[in-house]
This record gives structure tokens, C-alpha cells and sequence, in this order.
């Protein structure tokens, strides 16, 4: 009797032993995957579904057509920038004599980013007199500090005033001649860093001997870490992050060829530089980068940032002065001097609430200051030579029956008039699609017998049928990993243009595992559209979706081909 009891209480024991195991091994399975999809498959398996798909899909093969490229002698820089619209409009103007002013947008957002919002508010409500005893008042829009000085210099608006993040951006102003009046030399104070995970940190630490620009670069070139940073065309802090790179690698020159050929190696481990800093803030949290560039007052405001990251502080202050242009009335410049004043003796307190203004201890910004010129000209080093690897690239267009019209019409358009941003040296091809999936352009080297094909095939596109969005992607994956094959160290990105959501074939959920498993970011341009899933769509691998206006659309696409192609 004792020993049945005895051998039941040894059979019950092993039981809950096997049961507790199962426990402990269902729950460490379950702990490593935590944050995975359930859907996430093998490259593998991945081309096999893909393969499978485009079988089904069976796309049409369209003869190209021939068509004319007429790149005008003249500079079209400026000529795709956006009419401006009440939507930039964050401060109205409550007087009919008043000072309108462009600034950045970690001042005229909302909550830590309204800081010159809430000023221009509150300096309104303030009811201001000039000494004449005429009421005035601010006008804000946001425009970011790249797109200021392209407004400006292309003469195609003008405020009265602008404050950009930097003073680069007056640099470059001054250069090409037109005439600034500094009003404050800084409403609030910002500074530019390296944000690092603190692996990366202690990486920099025990193998490179310390932290900073220089042993980031170094630790980037030599697959140590992977970094990212933002598009020094349009972001202040991608142009200083660009401008000190340089200045480590030659600081007598930073034009020079040894400068050239080191930045070369670094851009050659870059996964892609972001046309926004939110595009690479979900590429950090999704572990794609172990550093990326961000401003400070953006860092102490995202407790994730501040709790798992560590802020290197790089290149020049971030001023954001008040500038005013010559071309504003002495009553605006009256105006915007009583506004300059208002901030310095009302803000303070708001600034710091912001994060602005904080003071980082050991850090001393550079005092080699470079002329507007020579900014310019390492924007164009950085254009020239951001791609010493080729990049294999489909663009995806939507020719459906919703896109006729107007549409279709800023579709071409945008792609003929932007196709001169892309460096010739790529490989670039076309498929459209409405109920099925046609094969417009095969993917070949971008010189000009390809240029004149993608011109007249563009040129000759119509709008017609349903929207079978993910089987046309589904073609111009298969279209790029053949061609992967040849060139095996390409990069390799698809551009989807379309106005809508998919009514024929794939589904969206069907696709994305193949999406994920295939690395190739997504950039999505929603002209006009309910863009939610092409949102879902770029967001697998850290792409951009765009929703592009029809007359914004080319300046857009223009901001995506310099920063990536």
C-alpha cells in the first residue's frame, strides 16, 4: 500500500515536472518571440510564395515606347516646388499689418514642438503697437529649413522672415545674394546629435576608444554599426551631420578627394537616409539602426529615447535664429523685432518646458564656419557620391480607372519632370497596372536610350479598369530580385503611385510577409488618396508614404531621389 502510494506520488511528481518544463521552454519560446509576427517567413520561403504569385498574376509584356528627353539648359531646381497653401499656415495673422515668418517644425508643431506656435499666439492676443500706434501681429507657417531657402532663393514666395534650425541655411541665403537682416541671432537654443543604443555605445567605447562623429564613421564603415541619418537637402540636422563627416575626414578641406573617397566608404554601409526623422526613428525601433541623427529637444521629450539610447552631441548649435529678408517693409521689420523681444522676455520658461535651451556639459560647438558656397557644394559632393552602389529600382504606377483625370495627368507629370534627379549610373524600370499588371519598362542602366523609353512610356500612359495594387508589386519584386542576381550589391527600392486602395487580386495581408522577408523598402506616393494602406505598406521596411498633393507631388519625389537615388 505504501509503495503504490509511494509510486504514485513519483508517477504525479513527474508529471507536473514534465508539465513545469513544458512551461518553462513554452514560455522562453514564447519570451524570443515576442514582438514577431506570426506571419514572419524565410527569403526562401518568401521567393517561393512570390513565385508562385506572379505565375498566377502572368503580367503582359508592353513594348516601350520611344519618347523625347528635353532637359531645358536653364536650372530647374525650383521649378517642381509646391504652390504654398493654408495647410502651412499654423499662426493667422489677426491684423492687416503683420510679419509673416517660415520656421521648422520642432517650433511650430504641437505640445514640445509648439514653442514659436504658442509664442506667436500669445504675442497676438497681446494686441502690439507699433510706434505709430497700428496694431500688428505674427503670421506662422511651418516650412522645414531646406524648403526655406528654396522658396527664397527661387523667388517663388517670399515671407517677411524666416527661422530655420541653423544658420546654414542663412549661409547658403547670403551665397546666392540675397540680402538677410538678423532680427535675433537665436530664439532658442537646439543642438544636433548622434543618438546611439547603448550596445552601440559600448561598442564605440571598447573597440573604437571613445565616442563621437569620427568613431561613429569609422564603426559605420567597418560594419560595426549601422547608422542612419536625415536628407541634408531638406534637414538642418542631415547638413551639419554631412558637413562635420567631412570636415572629420579633412578639415583643411572638406571638398577634398581624401574627404570624398572616405565619406564614399561610409554612405557604402548606409541602409538608406531618411526623407524624415520619422522614418528613422521606426527603422531604430524596429532594430534596423543602432544610431541615427536627431536633435536634442526631440531626445529629452521621448522617454523611450532617453531610457534606451545615449545622445552624442555633434557639429554646429542649432540657433534657430529670426532673420528677416530685405525685400520685408520697415512696419514688418518693426513687427518682428517687437516679436523678437516678446519671445526673449515671455518664453523662457515655455522654451525649457519644450526642451529647448538645455545646456550639455563637455561639449564645445566647432568654430570654423563655413561660407554658404561650400555648403552647397558638399550637398552636391554628397549627391554625386551617396551611392558608390548602384541601385535597383521599379516604380509601380496605379493607371486605374480612379486615376483619370487630373491624376493620371500629376502622375506623368511628376515622373517625367523629377526623372532628372535620378544619377544615371542606377538600374530603373516601370510597371503600371489596373485590373491586371503590364511590364511597361525592363530594368536596365539609366542612360539616356532608358531615359527616352521611360519618357515615352510615361508620356503614353492612360487611365482605365480596377486597382490591383499588390500584384503589380508583387511583379516588380520578382522584376528586382532577377536583376539582383546580376548586379548582387546593389540597393534595391520600389516607388508605388497610386490614388487608392486594391479592389483586384492579392490582398496586402498576403504580401507582407514576402514584403518583409525581401528587405526592399516600399516608398508609396498617395496621389489624392486614402493612403492607410499604403501607409502599412512602406512602414514593413522602413520606406516613406507620401501623401502628395498633385501639385506637390514632383518636389516630393525630387526630395526622395536625392536623399536615395
Amino acid at each position: 500500500m505504501n509503495i503504490d502510494n509511494k509510486s504514485k506520488s513519483y508517477i504525479t511528481f513527474g508529471v507536473i515536472a514534465i508539465i513545469v518544463c513544458i512551461a518553462i521552454f513554452g514560455g522562453i519560446s514564447a519570451s524570443r518571440n515576442i514582438g514577431k509576427s506570426s506571419k514572419t517567413i524565410s527569403k526562401e520561403n518568401g521567393m517561393r510564395k512570390l513565385n508562385k504569385y506572379v505565375n498566377s498574376i502572368d503580367p503582359e509584356d508592353v513594348e516601350p515606347i520611344q519618347g523625347i528627353v528635353n532637359y531645358e539648359e536653364n536650372d530647374t531646381t525650383f521649378q517642381e516646388l509646391p504652390n504654398l497653401t493654408d495647410d502651412s499656415i499654423v499662426v493667422q495673422n489677426t491684423t492687416s499689418t503683420f510679419a509673416e515668418i517660415f520656421s521648422s517644425s520642432e517650433k511650430t508643431g504641437t505640445g514640445t514642438d509648439g514653442y514659436l506656435r504658442t509664442m506667436a499666439k500669445q504675442f497676438n492676443e497681446s494686441n502690439p503697437k507699433l510706434k505709430s500706434g497700428e496694431k500688428t501681429s505674427i503670421k506662422l507657417r511651418t516650412v522645414s529649413s531646406g524648403q526655406q531657402v528654396d522658396y527664397i532663393a527661387s523667388q517663388k514666395y517670399i515671407p517677411d522672415a524666416i527661422s530655420p534650425s541653423s544658420s546654414l541655411s542663412i549661409e547658403m541665403l547670403n551665397f546666392r545674394e540675397i540680402e538677410t537682416e538678423t532680427i535675433s541671432d537665436s530664439l532658442v537654443k537646439n543642438y544636433a546629435g548622434v543618438v546611439l543604443s547603448k550596445k552601440a555605445y559600448s561598442t564605440l567605447v571598447e573597440d573604437y576608444g571613445g565616442v563621437s562623429v569620427q568613431t561613429v564613421a569609422k564603426a559605420t564603415s567597418e560594419g560595426a554599426i549601422t547608422t542612419g541619418y536625415t536628407n541634408p537637402f531638406t534637414s538642418a540636422t542631415g547638413l551639419n551631420f554631412l558637413i562635420t563627416l567631412l570636415d572629420s575626414y579633412d578639415p583643411d578641406n572638406i571638398l577634398s578627394e581624401k574627404a570624398t573617397n572616405s565619406f564614399i566608404e561610409f554612405q557604402k554601409k548606409i541602409p538608406f537616409v531618411a526623407l524624415t526623422t520619422g522614418q528613422m526613428r521606426n527603422a531604430a525601433n524596429k532594430g534596423t539602426l543602432d544610431a541615427f541623427v536627431l536633435e536634442y529637444q526631440a531626445f529629452i521629450n521621448d522617454n523611450t529615447l532617453t531610457k534606451n539610447y545615449k545622445f552624442i552631441p555633434f557639429g554646429y548649435e542649432h540657433e534657430n535664429p529670426l532673420v528677416a529678408l530685405s525685400s520685408a517693409s520697415p512696419e514688418s521689420k518693426e513687427t518682428l523685432q517687437l516679436f523678437a523681444e516678446y519671445c526673449k522676455n515671455n518664453g523662457s520658461k515655455l522654451a525649457k518646458e519644450c526642451g529647448f535651451n538645455q545646456k550639455i556639459d563637455a561639449y564645445t560647438p566647432p568654430s570654423t564656419n563655413y561660407a554658404g558656397g561650400t555648403l552647397i557644394d558638399a550637398q552636391k559632393l554628397y549627391k554625386e557620391n551617396k551611392d558608390s552602389d548602384p541601385v535597383i529600382c521599379v516604380f509601380v504606377a496605379d493607371i486605374s480607372g480612379s486615376m483619370a483625370g487630373e491624376p493620371i495627368n500629376a502622375l506623368k507629370d511628376s515622373l517625367i519632370n523629377s526623372m532628372q534627379y535620378i544619377n544615371t549610373d542606377n538600374y530603373i524600370g516601370l510597371i503600371t497596372y489596373n485590373d491586371d499588371v503590364q511590364k511597361r519598362l525592363p530594368i536596365n542602366k539609366f542612360d539616356l536610350n532608358q531615359q527616352s523609353l521611360f519618357v515615352g512610356t510615361v508620356e503614353n500612359l492612360s487611365a482605365a479598369g480596377g486597382t490591383a495594387t499588390f500584384d503589380g508589386l508583387c511583379v516588380a519584386m520578382k522584376m528586382i530580385e532577377e536583376k539582383k542576381e546580376e548586379i548582387p550589391n546593389a540597393k534595391t527600392m520600389i516607388f508605388v503611385l497610386s490614388d487608392g486602395e486594391c479592389n483586384r487580386g492579392h490582398s496586402l495581408k498576403e504580401v507582407s510577409p514576402i514584403v518583409s522577408s525581401l528587405k526592399t523598402p516600399i516608398y508609396t506616393i498617395g496621389y489624392n488618396a486614402n493612403i492607410d494602406a499604403l501607409k502599412q505598406l512602406s512602414d514593413i521596411n522602413e520606406g516613406v508614404c507620401i501623401d502628395a498633393k498633385t501639385d506637390d507631388v514632383v518636389y516630393q519625389l525630387k526630395q526622395l531621389f536625392n536623399a536615395n537615388m
